[in-house]
């Protein structure tokens, strides 16, 4: 096997957001080419994009504002995640919209006319979110709405004298309403029982009816029409899987969304007079950012799979066949080398069937080392995408295996809710499960088996070092949760809220956190332990790290520590990420490799 540098798989650039010029003859989308996120254009009769915008920030989204070549865009700044919105002009220069930039506002759409932009922002007070239209002439901004909650535009009533808004519960529940602009009155369409999302919202040509994809009642998401006047729910497509990211064409006859099966997408469309359904070919991977044309005859989405990373390619609708877009990500040095995983299934302590990507090098050995990488959340699930040091990993002659531990989503509502609050350590007991599996069926060497993981993932590396020590060889952890109580303490405010529906809170749930917490388990650690964390995270505070790294540095045990102080929860800019992963390569050849 060639042995390729990491940087050779972090060049690996990506494309996202694609979004049709309103004229249809060019395809804006944001990559990452130049090195951070910006945005791009492709017109179609050439071959390759032009760049768009030039910032020292990643951009977030783009979109064009209707009928002109106008666009808005979405940019924070040090991956801190505060969005402020602009405009970004022809000539590429930005005017600031919101310029409020110790706060969050999140995107709501351009009115039909063009004329007026909404968003909403915590302006007011911390944890909660207003909303807010902007008008695109004067830019003055109003608040149309107030409430003690998360409230979010999330698109314009075709005939631009309401917003279809939504209020945020969990992150697995929440309810859409109309907003009447000029009264400020509230009609909740969504009203339920239990836990129900409601996403992916599109209003018919009338506006009297609303295609959204929701699980009310039912354990998988399934695909439904709201009547606007009666409240009535009808279901249009009902499978056991989740389907995910709903678009509509212009002339509001064509549904396109993608069927989750498993952690991999098949793309339906849907013809809505003829109550058809037709799908298309694509290799295993993951389809999102579905778009349609200006003229409703081709379909724009971002494909990413394990050996084709993500890129824009587009359906001809009449002929149900795919081209290529875009090919930023195309790399002729590591494309032979890239590996795709097998699905495997364990049993966990409780006769629990646990789904898993297993990936093995191309050339196995009898007994290999193994990273365990496990994802964030917990409300998440691993899919089958490109990973540039998963795959770097592979390159270097380990074995990757990808759990999807009880808690994760994609498999129905009670799977995702077997890690609640007192739940939690069930979760990481699935990874010793896990490992026993890579033993006796996965050729793992015992003795070189690490873990993996960021965010609440994070949290996972270091419940299942400090809990189940005796079987990690090595252990890295990025912008992980070290002790609950400390992180509810200090989390962004507005996420405290949602963060508690899943882990519990402090008054009632105190006592088990200081009995799981890693932090008041560090004496248990043997495994040698690497730690990274971006300063500007607000969404895990850097001290869940720091205070670990203090109590392991106190002590002298083995660990590696990088701050970085330009970062967040993210790690967006490749200089970072090429030193991240080169000490983490370095690391895993020092504890489990040759």
């Amino acid at each position: 096997m060639k042995s390729i540098g990491v940087k050779q798989f972090l060049h690996v650039r990506t494309a996202d957001h694609p979004v049709y010029h309103p004229e249809g003859n060019q395809l804006t989308f944001i990559t990452n080419y130049s090195g951070l996120p910006q945005v791009w254009d492709l017109t179609m009769s050439k071959g390759w994009p032009t760049q768009a915008s030039f910032t020292d920030e990643r951009v977030i989204f783009v979109k064009y504002i209707h009928g002109t070549n106008r666009r808005i865009v979405g940019m924070d700044v040090g991956v801190n995640e505060k969005q402020q919105l602009f405009i970004l002009e022809e000539n590429g220069e930005l005017m600031p919209l919101t310029n409020s930039p110790e706060h969050i506002h999140h995107f709501g759409g351009v009115s039909p006319d063009g004329k007026y932009l909404a968003w909403s922002s915590n302006r007011r007070h911390p944890a909660f979110f207003d909303i807010y239209v902007q008008n695109l002439e004067t830019y003055e901004s109003e608040r149309v709405f107030k409430g003690d909650g998360l409230f979010k535009p999330v698109k314009w009533h075709p005939k631009g004298n309401s917003l279809l808004i939504e209020k945020i519960n969990t992150n697995l529940d929440n309810d859409l309403g109309l907003l009447n602009i000029a009264s400020g009155a509230v009609t909740w369409l969504t009203y339920h029982e239990g836990e129900a999302i409601f996403d992916s919202p599109q209003f018919n040509f009338d506006g009297d009816e609303l295609y959204v994809l929701t699980n009310m009642e039912r354990e998988f998401t399934g695909l439904a029409s709201i009547n606007i006047t009666t409240k009535v729910l009808s279901w249009i497509d009902t499978r056991k899987w989740d389907l995910e990211g709903l678009a509509i064409s212009s002339d509001k006859k064509k549904l396109a969304y993608t069927v989750n099966e498993g952690g991999v997408s098949k793309g339906i469309l849907y013809d809505v007079q003829e109550e058809r359904v037709n799908t298309w070919e694509t290799p295993i991977g993951v389809i999102t950012r579905l778009t349609f044309s200006p003229d409703d005859r081709k379909l724009a989405y971002v494909f990413n799979g394990p050996t084709l990373p993500s890129d824009i390619w587009e359906l001809d609708i009449q002929l149900n066949r795919i081209k290529r877009l875009t090919y930023v990500s195309r790399s002729p040095i590591i494309e032979p080398e890239l590996v795709e995983p097998e699905l495997i299934h364990f049993h966990s302590f409780d006769r629990l069937e646990i789904p898993a990507f297993y990936y093995k090098p191309k050339h196995s050995k009898e007994k290999q080392p193994v990273v365990i990488f496990v994802h964030g959340g917990p409300e998440s699930q691993i899919r089958a995408v490109y990973n540039p040091f998963l795959q770097y990993f592979l390159n270097r002659g380990y074995a990757v295996c990808t759990p999807n531990v009880r808690g994760s989503t994609g498999y129905g509502k009670t799977y995702s809710h077997l890690d609640d609050v007192e739940k939690r350590m069930d979760s990481v007991q699935d990874l010793t499960y896990l490992v026993e599996w890579l033993k006796t069926e996965g050729s793992a060497d015992p003795l070189k088996i690490a873990i993996m993981g960021r965010s609440y993932g994070g949290f996972m590396v270091l419940a299942a070092i400090t809990h189940y020590p005796e079987i990690w060889a090595a252990a890295i952890d990025i912008v992980g949760i070290s002790s609950f109580r400390t992180f509810l303490e200090n989390t962004s405010v507005w996420r405290r809220k949602l963060r508690e529906a899943e882990y519990g809170n402090i008054e009632e749930h105190g006592e088990f956190f200081d009995q799981i917490d890693p932090i008041h388990h560090t004496d248990k650690i043997n495994a040698p332990l690497m730690v990274l964390h971006g300063a500007n995270d607000p969404r895990v505070p850097i001290e869940e790290t720091e205070q670990i790294v203090t109590e392991l540095k106190e002590r002298n045990h083995p660990i590696q520590y990088i701050r970085f102080e330009d970062e967040g929860h993210f790690f967006v800019k490749l200089k970072n990420n090429i030193i991240a992963y080169t000490r983490v390569a370095d690391f895993l050849e020092k504890y489990i490799g040759k």
